[in-house]
């Protein structure tokens, strides 16, 4: 799920890889939300909360939504250039590798919060779009963009391309069904993730950060710790 890149994939791989990490940024971005008042993986909201407090002559809080968008441009180009690191010594698992770096991340998260009470949401929702923005351009780069784990909107409007596309006579029909069911999918992770973060989040507090960082961790050390080198000739 995260060692075959881009044409060696196939459409099971993909939608594997979508619905796990789909639905650990549908849970983390809800509990990031239920916690702080703010969306982690939503940029699309924060841009426009950022236009709105600007237009109230709110300097302050429309800083704070800049740089949440900053931290998820961040993340993502931190993620690029790990994976260009890795990639240029054919390292095979560097995409599993940037994952588990972001469990890492979301388990000493969830400690940190969990031992602390003075921890700022501001901080709070700051890894979190850090980490959103990593997961992303990870999941993304790895699929050559048929996988966006937190980009709802373009998911939303990829299944409308689609529906058109399989509703319509002709031979974009068998090319477009693939792409609605991974892209219904992912939607639909995201949105189960959510709820179950939420609803977990409701009985086991701050500790859910931790758990949502064993799981990636799950996800990802599989792969890291089976993933072989591209062979001498790449």
């Amino acid at each position: 799920m995260l060692i075959h890149v881009g044409e060696e994939r196939n459409g099971r791989i993909d939608r594997y890889l979508a619905a796990a990490l789909s639905s650990m940024a549908g849970a983390l971005n809800a509990v990031g939300f239920l916690m702080a008042r703010s969306f982690t993986a939503n940029m699309t909201g924060n841009v426009s909360a950022f236009a709105d407090e600007v237009a109230q002559g709110s300097w302050r809080a429309s800083l704070s939504f800049l740089l949440l968008l900053a931290l998820f441009v961040g993340g993502a180009a931190l993620a690029g250039a790990f994976v260009t690191f890795g990639e240029q010594r054919g390292i095979r698992s560097i995409y599993a590798a940037a994952i588990a770096v972001e469990g890492v991340v979301v388990l000493a998260l969830g400690v940190l919060l969990s031992a602390s009470a003075g921890t700022s949401n501001m901080f709070l929702v700051g890894i979190l779009s850090l980490v959103m923005g990593l997961q992303n351009a990870v999941t993304s780069l790895i699929s050559r963009s048929r996988v966006r784990t937190t980009h709802v909107s373009g998911m939303a409007t990829d299944i409308g391309i689609s529906l058109a596309a399989v509703i319509m006579p002709g031979r974009s029909r068998e090319e477009a069904l693939p792409k609605l069911a991974l892209h219904v999918l992912t939607l639909s992770a995201f949105a189960l993730g959510g709820v179950a973060g939420a609803l977990l989040y409701g009985f086991v507090d701050t500790w859910f950060f931790a758990l949502a960082g064993c799981c990636l961790l799950a996800i990802a050390l599989p792969s890291v710790l089976g993933g072989r080198q591209y062979p001498s000739s790449r």
